[in-house]
């Protein structure tokens, strides 16, 4: 174990091209499946769709965010929409439930996705028994990460100490305030889209591939 991670208590993972590589282009589907619902709701054509899912994105957290703001969207009808999609190009990842299976102390999901959308990727992937529970965008009264009361409902319901939680997560930005209250942050860089700026003073490591970090940081050697 990296004597820096010996802290850690709690180990928190964002699911989407965290928990798998955006290379499997799963998030691809959603992304266009949002565009349509956007061009069918607001009557727009695909490219006047996506310019304001993509607006929504930036501005507020995520595009569900933005279109209950503006358009009053129903949350449930949105997330039913863009996740029926289908999950062929995700593999199982046996090396990766094996090293979440290692760490020491609880295991969580922290995702602005709803769970059952989570527990089919998980079970996809072979992590469906590899946490204790996922903490879904319901759970933050959809109001998603980078909201400030998304991380603070999080440590409320599970009750824990930010400074002995490690939070991974792909949007460098959703590190943010994750690091204002104490966690270790740990950023996913692995192409997946990010949000303008450079500013990258909050990450405390950074990898490309979650499994290898694992296995390089928190192994016996």
């Amino acid at each position: 174990m990296d004597l820096r991670l010996a802290h850690i208590r709690t180990w928190i993972f964002d699911l989407d091209n965290t928990l798998y590589p955006s290379s499997a282009r799963l998030f691809d589907q959603i992304d266009a499946r949002m565009t349509g619902f956007i061009a069918d709701k607001l009557q727009v054509d695909l490219a006047e769709a996506h310019r304001i899912q993509k607006g929504y994105f930036h501005a507020h957290g995520t595009t569900l965010a933005g279109l209950m703001a503006e358009h009053d969207v129903d949350p449930h009808a949105f997330l039913d929409h863009v996740h029926d999609i289908e999950m062929d190009v995700l593999e199982e990842n046996a090396p990766l439930a094996a090293a979440i299976a290692r760490l020491p102390g609880r295991k969580l999901v922290f995702t602005n996705a709803d769970t059952p959308y989570a527990s089919k990727v998980l079970a996809k992937l072979g992590l469906g028994e590899s946490f204790e529970a996922i903490h879904d965008v319901h759970a933050m009264d959809l109001i998603p990460k980078p909201q400030a009361s998304a991380y603070a409902g999080l440590c409320a319901a599970f009750e824990l100490d930010p400074a002995t939680c490690l939070f991974a997560e792909d949007m460098a930005r959703n590190l943010a305030p994750a690091k204002a209250i104490g966690m270790t942050t740990l950023w996913v860089d692995n192409g997946s889209e990010q949000t303008p700026g450079a500013d990258r003073s909050f990450i405390d490591f950074t990898c490309a591939d979650i499994t290898a970090w694992l296995h390089d940081h928190t192994g016996d050697s």
